[in-house]
Parts: structure tokens; C-alpha cells; sequence
């Protein structure tokens, strides 16, 4: 008998969509989630497996990324992995962070344009991990996908209130530093005891991205950017190119990644639960309490442009540099031992 079968007509190829726009499998769901997170909280709080899927997962899938990450790591390629999360911290989070302080010094806590020193900080000492593994996830190897452990260092409060100066405020549990590099280094061990795992978790980037990318949208309000304005949009568009410019530099002169440099641009964004940052340094110093709403705002602001912003300046960058890589040139590299020159692909 003859196999008359035929594969299933796409009738709307979304997944393929999504892909031609730079960091579209992060982007357009973080979208999607924000328009929920605004005008359908009724749908996001039904409960149960809706609730649980579309609005709660992002901490877990997140979680599963890093530990799939984890296992593409070997004991080999550890090495470049730490170098590269050491050069994006200190590009990142240190470099930035220590202008921001030195400009507050000059001009005070008001700031510039109507951005206070506290958003402006606030913005530009974190990045979105959940964005750089989703960019690194598609153009990058193994030592940048692993890099994503700058994220965990300079997520949350800690930065900001250590460049601060306020001394009792940078008392970070060191228990919660750890607790965010786990699932790493248990990937890893997974990993190099048995490889096999390495195959199976590979496609988790493709699997996960999207979902948690729209749970993380419906944490933010586009009311909060709207307020933010004209001085939100300013924050957002000096973080993505200056911050992701000093990524850049380091990957070529620190790292020598050559025409590979463009992923820098990547790391210039700002993460989502920075928002909430602003608060807790007005609760932790009454200092800053007057700024806190106006700060909130514009970190908000800060947050949706930059995740536009980031991945299109990347992939400009890389296109123009010839480092804009196909998946199967990208798997050439994770094949290959790190730490050598790179191919001429």
C-alpha cells in the first residue's frame, strides 16, 4: 500500500515569525504579556493550570534554561564560561554603575532631565538574563549562553545599593546568591557525568523561551510606562547602546571574540524585576523615598524599550561584523573545545 500521507499544511507559521525579528521568541511573548498583564488580569488570575502556565511559570522555566545550560558546560569550557560572566559583569553592572556615581556627585540625586540618580542607577547596573539566554540562546556558544551568571550576580537591589554608599544596605544572605547559581553547577555535574543529558536538553531554549518571556510580561504594566514618558524612554534608549557599547569593547579587547563582539550589545538592558528595586531602596533609605514613583516609572519604561532595543542593536552589529552565525555554524562551535581560535566559518 502506498503512504498517500502528507505533512500538516501550516496555516500560520508563527514559530518562523517570530524568528526573522531579532530576539523575537523573547520580544513578541514579553509583549503579549505585558497587553495581559494590563487589560486581562481577570484572564491571568482564573487559577490553576492558566494561571500556573501563563503568569507564574517564569521563575521555573527560567530555572530549567540554566540548568540546561549548565549541562552544555564542560569541564573544559568552564574556563572561558567564568571569563566571559567576569567581563560582562564588570562591563555591565561595575563600569556603569561607577559613572552613574560619579555623575550624582556633580549634579546631586535629581539628577538630569528630570531622571533622578536613583533610576538612572537603578536601570543601568542589571541586565535581563532571560533575554541574553534567549539572544545568546540562538547566536552565541556555549561561554556565552554560561555568562548568563552575571545576571544572577547583578539581579535584584544588591548593586544598587552598594554603589549607593549606604553600608548597611548591601548585606545580601549569601545563601540567595548561591540559591541563583545552583542549577547551574548542578547542569553542569549532570552534565559531565553523563553527556547524554547534554543532547536531550539542548533544544530547552526553543521550548521554554517564549512561555517564560510572556510570564515575565504580565509583570509589567504599560500604565507604568506611560507615566515613565518622554524621561523613560530617554533611560531605556542611553542603557541599551552605552551599556551594551562597554559589553561590546570588553568582548573585543578583553575577550578577543573578534567578529563574534556584537553579542555585547545583547547584555545592554535592563531586567524586569528591576522595577521593584526603586522601592526597596526608598524603604531601606528615606533618602531617596521622594523619587521612588517617578524612578518606578522610568525603570519600567526602561525595561520594555531596552528589550526592543538590545537584541536589534546585536543583531546589526554581528551582521555588519560577519558574526551573525547559522544555528549549524553556531553548533559547529559548541562542538568544538573553547579556549582556541575560533574557526573561520
Amino acid at each position: 500500500m502506498t503512504d498517500t500521507t502528507t505533512p500538516d499544511r501550516e496555516i500560520a507559521p508563527l514559530y518562523q515569525w517570530m524568528n526573522r525579528i531579532p530576539g523575537g521568541l523573547m520580544l513578541i511573548p514579553l509583549v503579549i504579556g505585558s497587553l495581559l498583564g494590563t487589560f486581562a488580569t481577570g484572564f491571568l488570575e482564573m487559577g490553576s493550570f492558566t494561571t500556573a502556565l501563563f503568569q507564574q511559570s517564569a521563575l521555573p522555566l527560567i530555572a530549567l534554561l540554566i540548568f540546561a545550560t549548565g549541562t552544555q558546560v564542560t569541564l573544559k569550557t568552564s574556563g572561558p564560561v567564568l571569563a566571559t560572566s567576569a567581563v560582562v559583569l564588570l562591563c555591565k553592572s561595575i563600569v556603569p554603575a561607577t559613572l552613574v556615581i560619579l555623575l550624582g556627585q556633580v549634579v546631586g540625586l535629581d539628577g538630569v532631565l528630570g531622571v533622578s540618580i536613583l533610576a538612572l542607577l537603578v536601570a543601568v547596573d542589571n541586565s535581563n538574563g532571560g533575554l541574553w539566554l534567549a539572544f545568546t540562546g540562538r547566536y552565541g556558544d556555549k561561554r556565552d549562553r554560561g555568562a548568563y551568571i552575571s545576571s544572577a550576580l547583578n539581579d535584584g537591589p544588591f548593586f544598587s545599593m552598594l554603589f549607593l554608599g549606604a553600608s548597611g544596605l548591601a548585606d545580601i544572605p549569601f545563601s540567595l546568591m548561591l540559591a541563583a547559581v545552583i542549577p547551574f553547577l548542578l547542569g553542569m555535574l549532570v552534565g559531565n557525568l553523563n553527556p547524554h543529558w547534554r543532547e536531550v536538553l539542548r533544544p530547552t531554549p526553543a521550548i521554554v523561551i517564549p512561555f517564560f518571556a510572556l510570564a515575565l510580561g504580565t509583570g509589567i504594566d504599560l500604565n507604568n510606562i506611560v507615566k515613565g514618558g518622554l524621561s523613560g524612554l530617554v533611560v531605556g534608549l542611553v542603557v541599551a547602546p552605552v551599556t551594551g557599547f562597554f559589553v561590546y569593547l570588553g568582548y573585543r579587547f578583553l575577550l578577543r571574540r573578534g567578529y563574534r563582539s556584537g553579542l555585547g550589545f545583547a547584555a545592554g538592558t535592563t531586567a524586569g524585576n528591576a522595577i521593584a528595586t526603586p522601592a526597596i531602596i526608598g524603604m531601606a533609605d528615606p533618602t531617596f523615598q521622594p523619587y521612588v514613583e517617578t524612578a518606578t516609572a522610568q525603570v519600567a519604561a526602561a525595561v520594555l524599550v531596552t528589550a526592543v532595543l538590545s537584541p536589534l542593536i546585536a543583531t546589526a552589529v554581528l551582521k555588519k561584523e560577519g558574526g551573525l552565525l547559522s544555528e549549524e555554524e553556531i553548533r559547529k562551535l559548541d562542538d568544538m573545545e573553547l579556549g582556541i581560535k575560533e574557526p573561520q566559518l
